[in-house]
């Protein structure tokens, strides 16, 4: 590296003279793991030299171990390095998934010259929209992967997971533990997770290394790859856009690709305790995907690349794919389902409407409940990435039961409903506190009565106008809230509902908000809180929908 500092490589050649095309992986798992010496024997056998280099400061690459920060300078010289070598033909491409996939991402504005293309699987755009959605942290994520990445190599966390000489950890003591700030000080050092709670908005300390301002600065298109059950769902699509919308070249901004799965955070990937069948074609060969792309830019091989669809997409309850030109789809029409009830829509039980039609003049204007955070919403479905038992389409009967939920389910629907694109709740609301949290989840209700995740989200009130600049509220005032439940594809069979879920926690994905404005992990104080849900012709609560009901368009279904 620049500094001096020497990094590990194993590279992985073509038995036979010349020059190769290149590509390149930087990942902080050791470049001697056997899945990934598979995947650089893979491509080596077809014609490539394939260079699996760890990390600054982890397993045999020198330097000081610090997560993400200097990753941008060390990927650049690692990809000049790399293209000047005499077995290299001055074409590189880079691949990786999670935190290797993010190491592709952070070094492409500095635009090698031989930088020419990247499959960056299942990453983010920065690592604020990583560990904060919203401006609500994902505890899950800041705690187990965070303590996963603590030290040289994987033995501190691996002595811990088998009973070594570490103890074992209890995640969920350590979620609850307060102040959050000093859960991890008797288990590993690990500052930099104090780092990541101080700097709870996204300022110039998650900027330095993220690509979301810099996109722009993009030279080399990129295959984006993740899944409907992804943590890093929604940050993969800001990837996209972004590399389609302003990339620095004609090429970047119409050659960039994705693909989405009925997937979690390991592509094809679907758990066992899943409460939604998606059928038996949801599986994709990913090196072959790999292949052809870098077939196409680095080799030059005219096998159709250009000329693909730019969005791949699987389509639930259908349970087909289908390949797209644009996001949102062009023929989108976008729904409003309002809120209504008489009042007490609190839970499976109560009398929660959602309708696409105009509330009537009878209706109540408001639903109440109680937010305690001593006893939090848990987390059931969804895309916390790493608790396998919790993740996915999972009935989430169980936590509907709750009086600290509110239900809006709609009529039993007459005919097949497409819901593809970004989903948002528009919702109004007023607290008793000066902080807290709204959750929004959108569920497929089954006849049989499962009530099946589909797509959730949340928003911390202090960033209900920006990120960059929070601001307490004012009890009992009514503010407005747009809550992102990210962005999904699901049919709703004709017989089902659609239901949607409001409440103030889903926990341990997101941390707690205790509800007391005060610095974010520095305090032990609760404070319960009251909420109210409106919904009115003055606050017109509404969940808005991207429906799909024109047909598709010639040769777009494959």
């Amino acid at each position: 590296m620049r500094d001096g500092i020497k990094l590990s490589a194993d590279v992985y050649r073509p038995d036979a003279p010349g020059r190769f095309p290149c590509l390149l992986m930087r990942t902080y798992w050791d470049n001697a793991n056997a899945g990934k010496v598979r995947q650089a024997m893979f491509f080596a056998e077809r014609g490539y030299a394939v260079a699996l280099v760890d990390v600054r400061g982890r397993f045999d690459s020198g330097g000081d171990w610090e997560p993400y920060v200097n990753e941008p300078r060390d990927g650049y010289d690692t990809q000049q390095w790399l293209g000047s070598q005499p077995w290299c033909n001055g074409k590189v491409g880079t691949f990786g998934a999670s935190y290797d996939g993010f190491t592709q991402l952070m070094p492409a504005p500095l635009h090698s010259s031989y930088l020419k293309c990247m499959v960056p699987v299942i990453c983010q755009q920065t690592n604020f929209g990583h560990l904060y959605n919203d401006g609500v942290m994902q505890l899950n994520v800041v705690f187990t992967a965070g303590l996963f990445f603590n030290g040289r190599t994987l033995q501190p966390m691996l002595a811990q997971a088998y009973g070594g000489s570490l103890q074992v950890l209890n995640y969920y003591d350590l979620f609850r533990r307060l102040p959050l700030m000093t859960a991890v000080d008797d288990v590993v050092d690990a500052p930099y997770i104090k780092t990541w709670m101080r700097h709870d908005r996204y300022d110039d300390y998650w900027k330095s290394y993220g690509i979301k301002e810099k996109y722009g600065e993009i030279t080399a298109p990129a295959y984006f790859v993740t899944g409907w059950y992804d943590n890093l769902l929604h940050e993969t699509w800001r990837n996209f856009i972004g590399f389609r919308n302003q990339g620095a070249t004609e090429q970047v901004r119409r050659n960039t690709k994705i693909i989405v799965g009925p997937w979690t955070h390991a592509i094809n990937a679907q758990g066992p305790n899943w409460d939604a069948d998606f059928g038996e074609n949801t599986h994709i060969e990913l090196n072959g995907l790999h292949l052809r792309w870098f077939d196409y830019w680095l080799k030059g091989t005219p096998n159709g690349t250009d000329t693909d669809p730019p969005i791949r997409i699987f389509v639930m309850g259908e349970n087909r794919w289908r390949s797209e030109s644009e996001w949102p789809l062009a023929r989108t029409q976008w729904i409003s389902y309002s809120l209504a009830s008489s009042g007490r829509a609190n839970s499976l039980y109560g009398d929660g409407v959602l309708s696409d039609q105009e509330i009537p003049q009878s209706a109540a204007t408001q639903d109440r409940f109680v937010y305690d955070p001593n006893r939090p919403v848990p987390t059931l479905g969804g895309s916390i990435s790493t608790h396998p038992d919790l993740q996915g389409p999972r009935d989430r009967r169980p936590v509907e039961r709750r009086d600290d939920v509110l239900i809006y389910t709609s009529a039993p629907l007459a005919v097949d409903t497409e819901v593809t694109g970004p989903v948002e709740l528009k919702l109004y609301a007023a607290s008793s506190a000066v902080d807290t949290d709204f959750t929004a989840t959108l569920a497929d209700v089954y006849p049989d009565g499962r009530a099946v995740l589909i797509a959730e989200g949340v928003r911390g009130a202090r960033y209900r106008e920006s990120l960059e600049h929070p601001s307490l509220i004012e009890p009992g005032r009514v503010y407005p809230y747009t809550i992102s439940l990210w962005e999904t594809s699901n049919v709703f069979k004709a017989g089902h509902r659609i239901r949607l879920e409001i409440s103030s926690s889903n926990f341990p994905r997101f941390a707690r908000n205790q509800n007391t404005g005060e610095a974010f992990g520095t305090s032990s104080r609760i404070v319960t809180a009251q909420q109210s849900i409106f919904h009115s012709r003055q606050y017109p609560s509404r969940l808005v929908l991207p429906i799909i009901r024109s047909p598709i368009h010639a040769g777009s279904a494959q």
